[in-house]
């Protein structure tokens, strides 16, 4: 017998629709589809049917009969959201360099000291699959907490094959064992060794001509991602390690311009990545080519929050034309939070954007941002059903209540996995 779920008599039912073939961009991020009174029908994990509440009980009148309900009146509903850059896969807390930091000391020099990156490389190197597959359970367990049914993940906190193929692993196990998706990245240029800092190129080339080959292989990541920035890769050398990528299947993604303007935006454009992410310092002309180009530009505004740096500009990105996703960057490091509602709030307090904006950002172009727009981040039928239902009567609301969390119930693939108000 099918298994259907109705939800019923949403005061908004965010839909997206329209937005599956290309990411939403400029005026187009203002238009979140609504349906007032709107209702959702979900048949074995897909969604069959979105609209007014009356329309759909004329039209599926048996359907509905049979199905399990939940009532959502007052309530908003969105798809499921996506957080499409995150570290999820590693060992250790470094609340001791939040200390330092606090009393002056930047995110630079800590890491160029052994702090940073290396200190949760260290973590997770001695950590085995089975503590790094706990750690990150119980993150994905929260993520859903908060409204989240789909995230990127990358490794990098490994920096050796072993250890970068271990994190990777554990992301694809958990892909399989937990409800919520993961989609993996090969971030293995995430830092230099701090014994090869003075001659990164041997780790280059390994990088290019050992660990690369072997995920690709293994089939353990979609995308290539590398840490653009001055001390860590260069432009040259990040363009190598990209395109090394491309000629094995890897799609490319880059970490640019976080720190200082280095070209990174004009890099990702170039060798035609999917999403160039941070930003912080992205220029006018790399601004220009992402637009160019459709590059996705994943902003995170929580690393800029806790590290008490300049927002990125996000006004003058989505004005431009670029794409623009939002996502939490979950790391012990950075940014150490698991909310993407609280960059919701960010995104409209910190970087301009309107809370239509930020709607679209964590959901149709956050699924643009890892390749799976055509099954997630919008309610249409043939999609996943994977929604979110927040206790607020609208969508604005989202955005003006900060620092909370508005989630009612969360639907993965049909089945309720948070909230118990399914009659």
């Amino acid at each position: 017998m099918a298994e259907i779920l109705y939800i019923a008599n949403a005061s908004q039912v965010i839909t997206m629709k329209g937005h599956s073939d290309k990411p939403a961009k400029k005026e187009a991020m203002r238009d979140l589809n609504i349906i007032e009174n709107g209702s959702v029908l979900i048949r074995n994990g897909k969604i069959l049917a979105v609209g007014p509440d009356s329309e759909l009980k004329s039209e599926y009148a048996d359907t509905i009969d049979s199905a399990k309900k939940i009532d959502a009146r007052g309530k908003t509903v969105t798809p499921g959201l996506i957080d499409p850059h995150t570290h999820l896969v590693h060992a250790g807390t470094r609340e001791n360099e939040y200390a330092m930091r606090l009393q002056g000391k930047t995110y630079m020099e800590i890491m160029n000291a052994g702090g940073g990156i290396h200190a949760t490389t260290r973590a997770t190197q001695e950590a085995d699959f089975d503590q790094l597959y706990a750690e990150s359970k119980k993150r994905l367990d929260t993520f859903f907490t908060y409204g989240v049914t789909t995230v990127e993940a990358k490794s990098g906190y490994g920096l050796t094959l072993e250890h970068e193929l271990k994190q990777l692993e554990v992301a694809k196990q958990l892909n399989e064992d937990h409800q919520l998706d993961v989609v993996s990245t090969f971030m293995g240029a995430h830092a230099v060794p701090l014994d090869e800092k003075d001659n990164p190129e041997p780790f280059v080339d390994r990088v290019i001509q050992e660990m690369i080959p072997e995920v690709a292989e293994k089939n353990l990541a979609v995308f290539n991602d590398v840490f653009c920035e001055r001390g860590v890769f260069t432009p040259e050398q990040s363009r190598r390690i990209l395109e090394a990528g491309k000629k094995h299947g890897l799609i490319p993604k880059i970490h640019a311009d976080e720190i200082e303007p280095y070209a990174g935006a004009e890099l990702a454009a170039d060798v035609g990545a999917i999403s160039a992410d941070h930003l912080l310092k992205a220029s006018d002309e790399g601004i220009r080519q992402m637009a160019e180009k459709n590059v996705i530009g994943v902003l995170l505004p929580g690393t800029a929050f806790f590290l008490m740096a300049e927002f990125a500009r996000a006004r003058r990105m989505i004005d431009a034309g670029v794409p623009v996703a939002l996502s939490t960057d979950a790391n012990p490091g950075s940014s150490p939070t698991l909310s993407l509602q609280f960059i919701m709030n960010l995104g409209c307090l910190k970087m301009g954007m309107t809370p239509e904006e930020v709607l679209t950002a964590v959901t149709v172009n956050a699924a643009h941002a890892i390749g799976c727009a055509d099954r997630i981040g919008s309610l249409e039928p043939g999609k996943q059903g994977d929604i979110a239902i927040f206790d607020v009567p609208n969508h604005l609301m989202l955005s003006y209540n900060y620092g909370m969390n508005h989630v009612d119930q969360v639907v993965k693939n049909g089945e309720l996995v948070v909230g118990r108000h399914c009659q």
